[in-house]
């Protein structure tokens, strides 16, 4: 089959590859009809190279047919739509039935101290064959898989494989109170679709349907690519674009201004390392990438610094005794944190990857042909498989006004 693989930093390449097959009774093939591409795909082009090996097949938001499936997997049947989550559980272990699949005992990393395997993502998540390919293995499809009905376009659903419940659970960790407001930091495809759910979800909060006094609440957009800014503002949201400001403290200023001096009630930090900012961050990271493989790992597991723009903004912006919730991916492993501004504003915050089981029942009845999320036209780029490294470098460079890829095998 045809796949896309790693091959070095910013190097990705089609190739030719052996095909899937069923290794455990609980394996499904599946034929791969639309895989999205990730912000979090970046991180692997350009940041997380040390934890990467030239082969290594990306991309982990795949829906598709079902080819086969193993013995132990009683509700699959060739023929089957379905959507993969991004991740590989179980559903049976104690973590999968508390709600949080992403740290699967059955599927955790435990060589490497993680936590549930990932599709196409690091030998740090278990360096999985991912689904930007002709044709996907799926571990663990007695749960993972799910079932989506004939007839609406891919798109329809595509975005349950991981921006929709991440973007969901992103709003859900912020906490926003009934009437209250958000900043959502980066308006690439998580952030632009947790203003959306925001949105949606404050305005389902309204008795009736009639705004609290001072409105349902305000969802604020920060971003500096114009494209992403426009599709937020046209959405209703509250932009601000950050060329606009000289530095964070007149980017924060004009928020607080909109909140009665306070700062918003919650913030999205939806970039994570890939943020502007920190020259000498990014220095280490591109040093630690060009390192021999026995060294770079070893040294980015132990001594690896994020950008922490995004995050320092968002701890700037908050109000006192707000949330921060974080989507964006951080791997860092001594990033200095402002522990003191933390604990003096009673700052909770709340991250990790999206559990997607614990989710997906909720999200499922959006996705109806009244399209409240914009799920049918969220794409901007539709491309075939064999245009992937043009992809990646488009989106990575933000250029053509890319924010979300679909790719199609």
């Amino acid at each position: 089959m045809r796949a896309l693989t790693w091959q070095g930093k910013r190097d990705v390449r089609v190739e030719t590859v052996p095909d899937p097959r069923i290794e455990e009774p609980t394996d499904a093939i599946i034929r791969v009809t639309s895989s999205g591409l990730c912000g979090s795909d970046l991180h692997l082009y350009e940041v997380l190279t040390p934890f990467m090996t030239p082969g290594d097949i990306l991309g982990h938001e795949p829906m598709g047919i079902v080819e086969e499936v193993g013995a132990a997997v009683p509700d699959l049947q060739a023929g089957d739509r379905v959507v993969v989550p991004f991740q590989i559980a179980c559903g049976n272990c104690w973590m999968c039935l508390t709600g949080l699949p992403t740290q699967c005992e059955t599927t955790q990393v435990s060589a490497e101290g993680m936590g549930a395997a990932l599709f196409g993502y690091t030998r740090l998540y278990g360096a999985v064959p991912g689904a930007q390919a002709e044709y996907l293995r799926v571990p663990q499809a007695q749960y993972g898989p799910i079932k989506v009905p004939e007839g609406p376009a891919d798109e329809r659903f595509l975005y349950l494989s991981d921006v929709l419940p991440t973007a969901w659970q992103a709003v859900a960790y912020a906490g926003v109170p009934k009437g209250g407001s958000v900043a959502v930091l980066g308006l690439g495809p998580i952030g632009d679709m947790a203003c959306r759910v925001a949105q949606v979800q404050g305005a389902e909060r309204s008795e009736m349907g009639v705004p609290p006094a001072g409105g349902w609440g305000r969802v604020f957009g920060v971003d500096l690519v114009p494209e992403r800014l426009r599709r937020a503002r046209e959405r209703g949201v509250e932009t601000f674009d950050l060329r606009s400001f000289d530095d964070e403290k007149e980017l924060v200023t004009a928020i607080r201004d909109q909140t009665d001096g306070r700062g918003p009630d919650a913030v999205i930090d939806a970039v994570g390392t890939e943020a502007h900012g920190s020259a000498a961050a990014r220095m280490v990271q591109n040093a630690s990438a060009l390192l021999p493989r026995k060294l770079s790992g070893p040294m980015a597991e132990r001594f690896s610094v994020d950008r922490l723009a995004a995050l320092h903004t968002a701890i700037e912006l908050v109000r006192r005794g707000g949330t921060i919730s974080i989507s964006g991916v951080y791997g860092g492993m001594a990033d200095p944190l402002p522990l003191l501004t933390l604990f003096d504003k009673q700052v909770q915050m709340r991250m990790g990857q999206a559990n997607v089981r614990r989710w997906s029942d909720e999200i499922i009845p959006y996705l109806t042909d009244e399209d409240p999320l914009g799920v049918d036209d969220f794409a901007t780029h539709r491309m075939p498989l064999s245009e992937a490294p043009h992809a990646y470098d488009m989106f990575q460079k933000k250029q053509d006004g890319a924010v979300k890829v679909v790719l199609r095998p």
